[in-house]
């Protein structure tokens, strides 16, 4: 297989592996177990003196080709393909922290992502400060001697602010820490932060890679060192395991990905600059647009903009719903990154847990909206919006 590939090809032959029968798609292997040809084979691969596949639940070939098509993507040494993404940001975080260690994250991070840091870890006794992530000096000024590891979104859920990776990044090595980065809202076509620096990558599969909305899948990748000496035992013993049906299903999805995040990306630069237009539209947020609070950082480290485009109404939650209930070719749904084009009310759903105290440190209004961009023609969509608007109140 050749490292030089680009990425469109990339996601279509990475890692294939084909059966004696020389299938054209990826099979999908619906075993639990294998089966060896002696007794010395099977006392051999549990040793691990021998290559091959003991049980689904540590990995199998379909998981396999789904791992390495990643690995190939993001340009990392090994990964670990999980059951959902927040299984993958669970078992990223977890497996390398101990009672007594302590964790730095941004506080802008989706729901469940902070509280596995902010209310899981704690019960396990790993401390954990939350911080405005955009300056680097909180996350310098929050530092421990016992810090283990920081942890980031970036863009955020769902406000899309950028955090300069790097520089994090760089604070981590000179602590001994490790940087896990949740790259969700860029995909791997537009941001690398395994080259930014970062230590370990975890997405939500469910969302672009997927894109069809059709199964849950998550994967974690770094170096096969960090692999082996953290995540591996933790990985085979409290069996996070993707399912290869889903497996099979994500490799079917991520073949066509670099098509439905290039259709979905220029929509949503198209639909954030005529929302910024819009008399009942307060700010516009969108990774790409001059305007950005963080276009700086953006144009450093990010290739492209986003799918997603975050927005306030001036008429709070009341003009939020009667937007997300007057449109008729997007959908109200809390997912994203789907090949329909999808919106939802963060406050009423996603961070609806937070306090209001919290959400407002997020930027999170009660007239937040946040819009994620499908693969319909651009112009159905600013009509749609048009006519929505025409409800709402300036």
């Amino acid at each position: 297989m050749s490292k030089n590939w680009r990425p469109a090809t990339q996601l279509v032959h990475g890692g294939t592996l084909r059966s004696q029968y020389g299938e054209t798609s990826e099979a999908i292997f619906l075993t639990q177990g294998f089966v060896y040809d002696s007794s010395e084979a099977a006392e051999a691969r549990f040793k691990g003196e021998t290559d091959g596949f003991i049980y689904a639940r540590y990995g199998s070939p379909t998981n396999d080709m789904f791992e390495k098509r990643m690995c190939m993507l993001e340009g990392a040494e090994e990964a670990r393909a999980t059951a959902s993404g927040m299984a993958a940001v669970s078992a990223a975080i977890l497996c390398q922290v101990k009672a007594g260690d302590h964790i730095v994250a941004a506080r802008a991070l989706f729901g469940s992502c902070r509280w596995v840091v902010e209310t899981l870890a704690p019960k396990y006794g790993v401390e954990c400060t939350l911080v405005d992530g955009r300056d680097l000096k909180n996350w310098e000024d929050a530092v421990r001697p016992n810090t283990k590891v920081f942890f980031l979104e970036s863009p955020t859920n769902p406000t899309l602010e950028v955090i300069d990776i790097a520089g994090v990044a760089k604070l981590a090595d000179q602590i001994g820490a490790k940087v896990v980065v949740d790259n969700v809202f860029a995909t791997p076509l537009f941001q690398k932060p395994l080259e930014l620096g970062a230590h370990v990558v975890v997405y939500s599969a469910t969302k672009h890679i997927d894109g069809q909305g059709r199964c849950l899948g998550g994967v974690v990748l770094s170096d096969k060192q960090w692999i082996d000496e953290n995540l591996h035992d933790y990985f085979r013993h409290t069996g996070p395991a993707m399912s290869p049906f889903n497996a099979w299903t994500l490799l079917k999805g991520i073949e066509t990905l670099p098509l439905r995040v290039k259709q979905q990306t220029e929509s949503a630069r198209r639909i954030a600059d005529f929302l910024a237009e819009q008399p009942q539209v307060a700010r516009v947020i969108y990774p790409g647009r001059k305007d950005h609070p963080q276009a700086d950082i953006i144009a450093k480290q990010m290739s492209g903009g986003s799918t997603l485009v975050a927005f306030e109404l001036k008429g709070g939650k009341e003009a939020a719903f009667a937007l997300q209930n007057a449109l008729e070719i997007i959908r109200i749904s809390n997912n994203l990154g789907d090949s329909k084009s999808l919106i939802t009310h963060p406050a009423t759903t996603t961070h609806k847990n937070l306090t209001d105290e919290a959400r407002a440190e997020l930027g999170i209004s009660a007239g937040t909206v946040r819009f994620s961009a499908g693969i319909e023609d651009s112009e159905d969509l600013i009509e749609d919006f048009a006519r929505a608007l025409k409800g709402v109140n300036a």
